[in-house]
């Protein structure tokens, strides 16, 4: 994954999910988002709306600005 904001997004995304022990199938059903829409953004591959943004952070139970947050992001 590159640098740039939909792959940085992508990767803080897979980053909560996997805190919470959550498939991508399980964060679909808690968010309404469909799964392959899901698996488009956490690849950097879709462009997000901010409604989707609060939809998924809502399900995560975090605000929705942590989701911005890339400098953090470090997946194993």
């Amino acid at each position: 994954m590159g640098s740039d904001p939909l792959s940085l997004f992508g990767r803080r995304l897979v980053q909560l999910r996997r805190e919470k022990g959550w498939s991508q199938e399980k964060l679909a059903l808690e968010s309404g988002i469909a799964r392959s829409y899901l698996g488009g953004v956490e690849r950097g591959q879709r462009n997000i709306a901010l409604l989707n943004i609060c939809e998924l952070a809502d399900a995560l139970a975090v605000p929705a600005g942590s989701l911005l947050e890339f400098e953090r992001v470090e997946i194993p």
